[in-house]
Formats: structure tokens, sequence, C-alpha cells
């Protein structure tokens, strides 16, 4: 089903709510509603009917000062959805107003949630705040990254002006696995601090969560462990209890998606009990 939220302000928020349902041994999107430019075009099944695939657009390609977008997924009993995006995401220079983007996703009993968004770049002079929540049942499957940029590269240009608010929080049966907060001004201390970004542009952290994680832990982190940044940065990886770790501290995006595409490739057989098949929009 695929329906309009009404419009019920002049302002232009953006809302999609996405509803994935196993239907025998297929996955479907059964519900698909937005309002503003936010928006999913079509179910896809890259790897067969058990995996459904959906593509987040956000039109505008950028986010502006006082937008306010908004992402709920529900995934059902069983159902295994994966959810990319077509390129990277652009947080816009404001002139005053914040920008909010608030992601809520629940994992039922037996599902699987993979979310692999491309990089995030935090135009200098941008004010955003980022909260993602991620609500796990008992057996529920969760593998996903975040890599956030900071300025644009490419234009030598560095965070020295606004503001950036984050809050990640991962949840097993109503039991936190994982929270993370943390604010930036433009020219923060901890940008340079070797106990914060050390100087670096780019960070990205990679989280996987499932019920056999515990048995599986050591040898997963050997192999990952195995696997390097190409471009040399600094990188961790570590098990929590129920939860494995993984992060990027450097100046390349590229290098740090493509690092967690490689731990992807080692971690999704034994988190999602499937091989690794490349979402074929990461190479257009």
């Amino acid at each position: 089903m695929t329906s309009r939220l009404p419009l019920t302000a002049p302002t232009w928020p953006a809302e999609l709510h996405l509803g994935f349902a196993r239907a025998g041994e297929r996955t479907v999107l059964r519900e698909n509603r937005h309002r503003g430019p936010l928006r999913v075009q079509k179910a896809l099944y890259p790897e067969g009917e058990a995996v459904c695939q959906a593509i987040l657009l956000h039109p505008p390609s950028g986010i502006a000062g006082g937008d306010q977008l908004r992402i709920v997924a529900e995934i059902g009993a069983g159902a295994h959805a994966q959810l990319t995006t077509p390129g990277a995401g652009k947080w816009y220079r404001s002139s005053g107003a914040e920008a909010t983007q608030s992601i809520d996703f629940a994992v039922a009993a037996g599902a699987t949630l993979e979310w692999l968004p491309q990089e995030t770049i935090v135009f200098d002079g941008a004010e955003a705040r980022m909260a993602t929540r991620v609500r796990l049942a008992a057996d529920a499957r969760y593998l996903g990254w975040d890599i956030l940029c900071l300025g644009r590269a490419a234009a030598g240009e560095r965070f020295e002006h606004g503001r950036l608010d984050l809050d990640y929080r991962i949840e097993r049966d109503q039991k936190p696995l994982w929270i993370e907060r943390g604010g930036l001004a433009g020219n923060d201390p901890m940008l340079s601090s070797p106990a914060g970004w050390s100087g670096a542009t780019v960070c990205g952290t990679l989280l996987c969560a499932f019920p056999e994680l515990p048995q599986a832990a050591a040898a997963l982190l050997e192999t990952c462990r195995a696997v390097a940044p190409a471009d040399g940065a600094s990188h961790a990886l570590s098990a929590l209890p129920g939860l494995l770790v993984a992060r990027y501290l450097g100046d390349s995006s590229e290098a740090a998606r493509s690092w967690f595409a490689n731990l992807w490739a080692i971690l999704r057989p034994a988190c999602c009990t499937r091989p690794a098949v490349t979402p074929r929009i990461w190479n257009t």
C-alpha cells in the first residue's frame, strides 16, 4: 500500500513510514507512507524474495536549516529488510535554524534489518541534530553503519562554524546495548584533541547485533581484524556484551565505506545468515 500523509503545515518537513512483513518465504513492503520529500519508490529484490531492499530517496539532495526529517521503519516478525541510500546525505550551512533528523527502527521477533546508508556530509556552518533509535526483539538481528564527514574535504573546508548533536541508541528486549551521545561546535577543541577527533575529518561506526554473537565474537573479531582501511586510518574493532563495534577515524569517506563494506561481507553470513550481495546502487 502506498499513500500520502496529510500535510498539516506550510513548512517543508518530511516523514517516511515503512512497514515490512513476511508473507510465506517473501518479505513485502506492506506500508509505505510519506509526507514531503522523503520516499521509497518501490520494493526491490536483488537477491531473491526473502530480502526486501528499499532505497531511501530525499529528492532535494540536502538538508537545510529548519528542515525536519523523520524516518520510521517497522520490520515484522521473520522479515528481512535492507535499507540504503543512493548517495551522500548533505547538511547545508544554516543562517541559524536547526535542522533535525530522527530515525526510529523497530525489529520484531526473528526479523533482520540492515541499515547501510552512504556517508553524511556536514557543511561548515550547519546546525544539525541527528537521533537514531533501534529497538530489537530478543532474537532480532541488526547490522548497520554510519559515516560522518565534517566539512567538504574536496573543497578544503573544515567544520569551523555551526553545531552538530548526535544521539544513537540500540536496545534489545527494552534493555540498552549501545548509548552514544555527543555534541560538537565549529572549531571545538575536541576536533583536534587526541581524546576526540585528533584532527581527522571523517568518523564511522559499524554496529552488529545478533543472538549467536557471544559464541561467534572471537572468531569474527579475528577475521575482521585481518582487514584494514585502505588509507591506513585509525580503526578498531571490539566486542561488547551482545554487540560488535567497528570504528574508523581518518580523512576519507571512500576508504571508510570500503572498509565497512568489507566487514559487512564477513559479518553478514553470521548475522543475517546470507552471503553478501553488494547493492547495485553503490556502484552508480
